[in-house]
This record gives structure tokens, sequence and C-alpha cells, in this order.
């Protein structure tokens, strides 16, 4: 069975870049998507191996979907372009 991977990412060439890395790598990329609704409704039909998501998606915290990730078993990587990215964790991990 093919590992997916769903990547929640607002700046276009990042996540175009990110999707053909992984793809070449032979995953199967979900998205990417843009915002948490988006990729919220991809969660109704498919629950990925794992998720890469980015911490702030425009005016937005990845917060609601990184919390079911975790409650369905999801494993997922939180990115950050911030340079003390820490001050986002708690709020996205709930640490």
């Amino acid at each position: 069975m093919q590992k997916s991977i769903l990547i929640v990412e607002d700046e276009f060439i990042i996540a175009m870049d990110l999707k053909a890395m992984l793809e070449r790598l032979g995953w199967r990329v979900l998205g990417p998507v843009p915002r948490v609704a988006q990729a919220l409704r991809l969660l109704e039909d498919e629950l990925p191996t794992v998720a890469l998501l980015d911490v702030k998606l425009g005016d937005q915290l990845v917060t609601p979907l990184a919390e079911v990730l975790r409650s369905r078993g999801v494993p997922l990587a939180v990115a950050s372009a911030y340079d003390k990215p820490e001050l986002f964790g708690g709020a996205v991990l709930g640490g």
C-alpha cells in the first residue's frame, strides 16, 4: 500500500515544490490545500498516513486541523518560516 501525505501550505510555490519532491520519493500527496476547511473536507474521504502542516495559513492557525489529525491517530509535522516557531507550537500541538 502506498503511503499518503496531506500537505497544508498556503504558499503556492512551497506547496508545489513539496508535492513534487514527495511524489518523487514515492508518496501519494493529498492536496496540497491552503486552508484548514479544505483539509478537513479531504479528511472526510480519506485519512493520510501522515500530514505536513504550515503552522499559519494567512490569518489562521492550523490548530483545529492538528487536533483532528491527532484525535484520529495521524502523525503530523508542523512547519514554519517564523524565527520562533515555538511560539505557535503550544497552540498547534496542545502542549
